[in-house]
């Protein structure tokens, strides 16, 4: 019998790989064949050349790499891209951004997401971690434009019970969704606006409906300081004594992290992870920054962020990997960590453990979903390669992607976006600025007080 056409076949293409020791490599002159959403086997050239498929793309010239995952976000800031300039962070949150934020509409948020989600494929993240209001807006944006998505609904304790209750309710409501691509997080905001009832009661939640958890905690190291002055014990102990750390937990930032942070890690009962977004800590000059060689020592997987582009400007995870290695070099004073190899593994195998996708995505792999994206190399800045890691990481540009790729779904080809109208909703998120960021009612939905 004749075997049914292939999905997609890309070929002639150089795919990144990685070997049983998780090491990063290259296969040259490669071809992909994808069946259902998955990846059936990487294969050379020639022997795609024998085989049917439904559609091709010859991708000769160019990179497949895992798509990339945004392991911390909040997509639908970048409404507020700009609005919140030059800053320390206290005043960022209390003057500008919370009172910005208590006006936002669910169709504020729905614009938002789309016009991240655009910004996202275009740069070749196929899945990102979202982490804030009316989520079900997001969730309906990632149904249409075809992304994978680890979303929560944040919650402070200031909200009531409600807010917890309606953090649980999204995620049993949402999880699985869009066809499987929808995982969901429980997602209490910060140990210094979320109480320790409040966490407690969170993870109980989580081992009883079997959820994780993604939340700020150490942010910096005004935080860490803070906590240990007012109340004795460090963020990250707060996530011990109430049980946080015993499930699976998604920690954002962790520039705070202290050094006798790192046994309680080592030592939790939950899968830890952390997210990295250095683009932001620079920009706030915070004076430190996540500890990935430490929490590697652990064990721990540290992903790569962007967190939300009022802070950072950018959902740019490119720009995120080169500065990963970049900012690890200066914090180490080690040219040699990181190199541009364990960048691109912190940007693939790592940013999916961090998000609990460490076994569908992250690399190109029989049985992992096609989420891929195919990077053209042939211009003036990227040649020509000497080192193709070092090529990737820091001569390529997020813009030098051509194709993303997401459960074998083409969302973008040759640069033109395929489910996303980005005019039209630049057109009608203009229109809504000026209701958006009116801030004379002197509302806010929380004070920043560390």
């Amino acid at each position: 019998m004749t075997p049914s056409p292939a999905g997609l076949i890309i070929t002639r293409c150089t795919v990144l790989t990685h070997d049983d020791q998780e090491r990063i490599g290259f296969a040259d002159d490669a071809a992909i064949v994808v069946r259902d959403g998955v990846v059936e086997a990487v294969i050379s050239s020639a022997e795609a050349a024998e085989l049917a498929a439904t559609e091709r793309i010859d991708a000769h010239g160019q990179v497949a790499l895992p798509g990339l995952v945004n392991c911390h976000t909040h997509a639908p800031m970048v409404a507020l891209r700009g609005v919140a300039e030059d800053l320390p962070t206290e005043e960022w949150f209390n003057d500008v951004v919370w009172p910005i934020e208590s006006n936002l509409t669910e169709r504020d948020v729905q614009l938002g997401a789309r016009l991240a989600c655009a910004e996202m494929i275009r740069g070749g993240v196929t899945c990102f971690a979202d982490h804030y209001f009316s989520m079900d807006a997001v969730a309906a944006v990632v149904e249409e434009c075809g992304m994978r998505a680890h979303l929560g609904e944040a919650y402070f304790s200031s909200q009531g019970p409600q807010g917890r209750e309606k953090s649980l309710e999204f995620a049993l409501r949402h999880r699985g969704g869009a066809g499987g691509r929808i995982t969901t997080t429980l997602a209490p905001h910060a140990p210094y606006t979320v109480d320790d009832a409040d966490l407690a009661a969170t993870a109980e939640l989580a081992r009883e409906h079997d959820l994780p958890v993604h939340l700020h905690a150490s942010e910096n190291r005004d935080q860490a300081e803070a906590s240990l002055a007012r109340h004795g014990v460090t963020p990250i102990e707060v996530l011990r004594r109430t049980g946080i750390l015993d499930v699976d937990v998604l920690i954002a930032h962790g520039t705070g992290i202290l050094e006798r942070d790192l046994p309680i890690l080592r030592n939790a009962a939950g899968r830890v992870a952390v997210a990295s977004a250095p683009r932001g800590y620079l920009k706030f000059a915070w004076p430190t920054t996540t500890p990935v060689r430490a929490l590697r020592d652990l064990g721990i997987p540290v992903g790569l962020a962007t967190d939300g582009a009022a802070s950072n400007n950018s959902l740019d995870v490119w720009e995120s990997m080169a500065l990963t290695a970049l900012v690890q070099k200066s914090a180490t004073g080690d040219p040699r960590w990181l190199t541009a190899r364990q960048a691109l593994h912190h940007a693939t195998l790592q940013s999916a453990r961090a998000v609990g996708l460490g076994e569908v995505v992250g690399s190109i792999a029989p049985g992992r979903r096609a989420d891929i994206v195919l990077l053209d190399l042939t211009g003036p800045h990227t040649q020509p390669v000497h080192d193709l890691a070092a090529t990737l990481v820091h001569s390529a540009r997020s813009s030098d992607v051509r194709t993303t790729i997401v459960d074998g779904r083409v969302l973008m080809r040759d640069r033109e976006l395929l489910t996303i109208d980005v005019p039209a909703v630049v057109g009608e998120l203009g229109e809504r600025m000026p209701a958006l960021l009116d801030r004379s009612h002197g509302k806010r939905i929380q004070e920043y007080d560390t």
